[in-house]
């Protein structure tokens, strides 16, 4: 299949299949989500921990992607 093939087809599928399309070339392309030139702060590790254990204790408290989208979007416009 060619590229421009491909390019044809991406339209056509679902939402959660581009995203899964788009997690396999990020690995593809590294062995991380980081370059290792751009390596995470010890800073930035304790936040995502902090925030990885608080989401653990009360995963209610998540709300959709669409719902926080659009709070960062109002919240960008003010």
């Amino acid at each position: 299949m060619s590229k421009a093939e491909i390019l044809k087809e991406l339209p056509k599928l679902t939402k959660e299949e581009r995203h899964e399309i788009r997690v396999w070339l990020a690995q593809m392309d590294s062995d991380g989500w980081l370059d290792a030139d751009d390596p995470l702060t010890d800073e930035e590790k304790a936040l995502i921990e902090a925030r990885l254990e608080a989401h653990e204790k009360a995963p209610e408290s998540a709300i959709p992607w669409e719902e926080f989208d659009a709070r960062l979007r109002r919240r960008l416009s003010e």
